[in-house]
Parts: C-alpha cells; structure tokens; sequence
C-alpha cells in the first residue's frame, strides 16, 4: 500500500489499493495551482484514503471551469494531499508528489495537452487528450465498476 504525507510530516495517509487511474494534467489551473509544467494525480476514492495523523483543511481556490476546485491542505506547512474537484465527494485526486514513493505511480493518461509546455516531450506509449476524455472509453472495467458503485 503507497503511503505519503505532507513535507513537515503533521498529515500522514495511506491508499487502500491501486488508483482508478493516474492523470498527468497539463491544464493552466494546474499549473497556476502547482507552479509547475503539471501535475499527477492518483484518482481514488475517498473512502480508500486511510487518513493516519493530521487533518488537512480544503481551499477552494478558483478555476478556469467555474467548478468549485478544494484542495486539501496541511494546515502547517500548506502542502496539497488531494483534491475534490467539482466536490464530487467520493472521488479525490491525490497528488503523486506526496507519496512516501511517487515513483510507484505513473500516468495512465496526459490530459489537456493543448496547454502543454512546448518543450516538454510525451511519451508514445501513453494515451495523450487535448481536453478532458470520455472515462468511459479509457478506463479499464474494473475502474469502472468501482467508480459506479462509489459514486452512489
């Protein structure tokens, strides 16, 4: 199981079993929000994030959608754990980066590759979308099945 926490260690969490899927989004917000070319994104269930010490506090911060975007936050050293976009609830977009091993996770799909820095190549071997995609099409069964039955 991947644990990871926040950089001063007060937010500690544990993923209870594989991502649905793993983003890496190349969108503006994200970048904005990151201050980085993108970011990587385990997509999981929330009840499948054991939380082991802390509580992190949601921001909204705005987005270029007009969804409501909370990120999750150490309330003391402000790392973003995940986020809840649209506040769905069920489903949490953990941020890779906060894993004990990030290296363990890699993108299943590269997501909004038309705000793409220019300079950044991308593999060929992994689905690449210039927007969002149809979940549907890309998601394995498995995924699927435990999405549907999350989201009720």
């Amino acid at each position: 199981m991947n644990e990871g926490g926040c950089a001063c260690g007060a937010v500690r969490y544990r993923l209870e079993g594989d991502p649905l899927i793993v983003h890496c989004c190349h969108c503006l917000d994200c970048q904005r929000q990151t201050g980085s070319a993108f970011v990587l994104n385990a997509l999981i269930e929330s009840d499948r994030v054991t939380l082991l010490s802390g509580e992190p506090q949601p921001v909204t911060v705005p987005t270029d959608s007009g969804r409501p975007h909370d990120i999750c936050r150490c309330p003391n050293c402000q790392t973003a754990l995940w986020s809840d976009y649209g506040r769905r609830g069920w489903l949490w977009f953990v941020r890779a980066g906060t894993l004990d091993e990030p290296s363990a996770l890699s993108p299943g799909v590269h997501i909004y590759t038309r705000s793409k820095l220019p300079w950044l190549t991308l593999p060929d071997d992994v689905a690449q979308f210039e927007e969002y995609y149809d979940h549907k099409v890309v998601w394995n069964e498995v995924s699927l099945a435990r999405a549907r039955a999350a989201a009720r």
